[in-house]
């Protein structure tokens, strides 16, 4: 099982990633723009995934696009929420609980990817000479 900590742990290890409280709780950021986030139970979000969110923790993730969430989502459906809020899409919510460490790295990690700009990429590939 994954931590918020194993989160910030691997958050930490990318170029340029920084974690800012807001009032969901913490989020990631590369150059100002939103890559992980932990999900609140907003009052926008169907009734039965917002009980989920109430009682474990849930992290969001920004994907490459909507076809990517929803082949997660159909992978693991007991692990990826089905939907969340329309705001930061394409992205993908997923119960921290039910989730291993590896796994959690692969995700934050491709979501930084989405929101870096191409020389911080090239950075954490060792391609920036």
């Amino acid at each position: 099982m994954a931590t918020l900590d194993d989160l910030r742990r691997t958050a930490l290890e990318l170029p340029g990633s920084e974690e800012r409280a807001t009032t969901g709780g913490a989020a990631w950021f590369v150059r100002r723009k939103l890559y992980a986030w932990e999900c609140p139970p907003w009052p926008s979000i169907p009734a039965d995934i917002r009980e989920i969110i109430a009682t474990e923790l849930v992290v969001g993730v920004k994907v490459a696009d909507r076809l990517d969430a929803l082949a997660l989502v159909e992978m693991a459906p007991d692990v990826f929420l089905r939907t969340t809020t329309t705001w930061s899409e394409p992205k993908v919510a997923f119960r921290m609980a039910r989730i291993d460490e590896d796994h959690l790295a692969e995700l934050v990690t491709d979501a930084w990817r989405v929101q870096a700009p191409r020389y911080l990429r090239r950075r954490l590939d060792g391609t920036d000479q």
